[in-house]
């Protein structure tokens, strides 16, 4: 039942089609295939080459659902006929947490270092004050001003919504999508204050500017219709990268553009629309951890001299994050690049855990970074 997303000649996304149909088209020299930073299979029709219509080769609806969360999202493409994509989204709020508390140390013992405190305060070299810092503001203090009019979020929370915008523009290349669900929630107190809720309102205007509908749904409307689906949900291990635990709640929200609980007569309500939901390939994704460059290190080393740490490319031609196929003793990986030194190159896994370090010469580039590590895995 798996669906291949279709490319006009012209690049603009086509309803999918069946696998058969694509391997015809692909036999006939009809259609190429094409390739994208999600790793989906795809096909665009080639120039000059005709394709007979077939029966109700209209535009249908495809509505994407997402489920946002703190550590993981689930997100899920349906159409009225057919799931066509689940995705785990394993988002990087603890690195960019960790990361920026690391930043914050090293900027205040640099500032440290640099003042003479054996002279009186007043001509110590502070440096002056660029913005006045103690206005009153109902923002919690992880948000800043932007610009006017305008907030954005701290560093942990804005590469969460940052990786959901990333991975949905990816998928609005590929299939043609009508509306966009979210799923909400309704903080207690002051939502001003809320870092969920204001990330959520950025979220939600940063979706609106890109597509037509955007439609907001409440936690417990998304329970209540995956029960009426006889959707399973795993509530326990959240990490698991499995359709269960985040992504079948992406599949919810978008079946919610289909079916409806209502008046089904004068004297019964129930719930209306016709939905199927089918097998579908199913991809984990997440940013590689990659280090950026650091000028100062935590502690110097002994003479003055720093050693190389962070930054996105080695001695060798790659980048890190490219894809690529290490041989070593005989033995084959393939695998993301991590690091290097002077004549090796580190090879890690999906999850970021190093496979080993290989000679420079016996590493091939397979596809170079795209900013996403993106594994595909069966549904079941």
């Amino acid at each position: 039942m798996n669906r291949v997303p279709v490319l006009s000649v012209t690049g603009k996304p086509l309803m999918p089609t069946k696998a058969s149909r694509a391997r015809r088209w692909l036999k006939q020299g009809i259609a190429k295939v094409v390739y994208n930073n999600l790793g989906i299979f795809q096909i665009q029709l080639i120039q000059g080459k005709k394709v007979v219509p077939r029966k109700g080769s209209q535009f249908q609806s495809v509505v994407v659902g997402i489920d946002p969360g703190k550590l993981y999202t689930g997100i899920g493409v349906q159409s009225a006929l057919v799931t066509l994509w689940l995705v785990h989204l394993q988002l990087p709020f603890k690195t960019v947490r960790e990361r920026m508390e690391q930043r914050r140390m090293m900027r205040r013992n640099r500032r440290g270092r640099r003042i003479n405190r054996k002279i009186v305060f007043s001509k110590r070299a502070h440096r002056q004050k660029r913005f006045r810092n103690r206005r009153s503001s109902k923002l919690a203090p992880s948000i800043r001003a932007k610009s006017a009019g305008q907030s954005t979020l701290s560093g942990e929370l804005c590469a969460n919504r940052e990786l959901e915008l990333r991975v949905l523009d990816e998928l609005s290349q590929i299939y043609p999508i009508n509306a966009v669900v979210y799923e909400i929630v309704r903080a207690k107190g002051d939502k001003g204050f809320s870092p969920v809720m204001v990330g959520q309102k950025w979220q939600l205007a940063n979706l609106r500017n890109d597509f037509d509908t955007v439609v907001e749904v409440e936690g417990w409307k998304t329970a209540q219709i995956r029960t009426q689906l006889e959707l399973e949900k795993q509530k326990h291990s959240k990490g698991d990268t499995i359709p269960a635990t985040h992504a079948v709640d992406g599949v919810a929200l978008a079946c919610s553009q289909f079916i409806n609980y209502g008046i089904v007569n004068r004297q019964t309500m129930g719930w209306r629309g016709c939905v199927q939901i089918t097998s579908a390939p199913f991809a984990v994704v997440r940013r590689p951890p990659i280090s950026r460059r650091q000028l100062h290190l935590m502690i110097p080393a002994s003479g003055g001299v720093r050693r190389k740490y962070g930054g996105t490319v080695t001695r060798h031609g790659f980048r890190k994050g490219d894809y690529v196929e290490a041989t070593q003793a005989g033995k084959t990986v393939r695998g993301w690049v991590s690091g290097d030194t002077e004549r090796q190159v580190s090879v890690s896994d999906a999850e970021w855990k190093r496979l080993g370090q290989f000679s420079k010469n016996k590493v091939r580039l397979l596809q170079r970074s795209t900013g996403l590590i993106v594994t595909q895995s069966s549904p079941d």
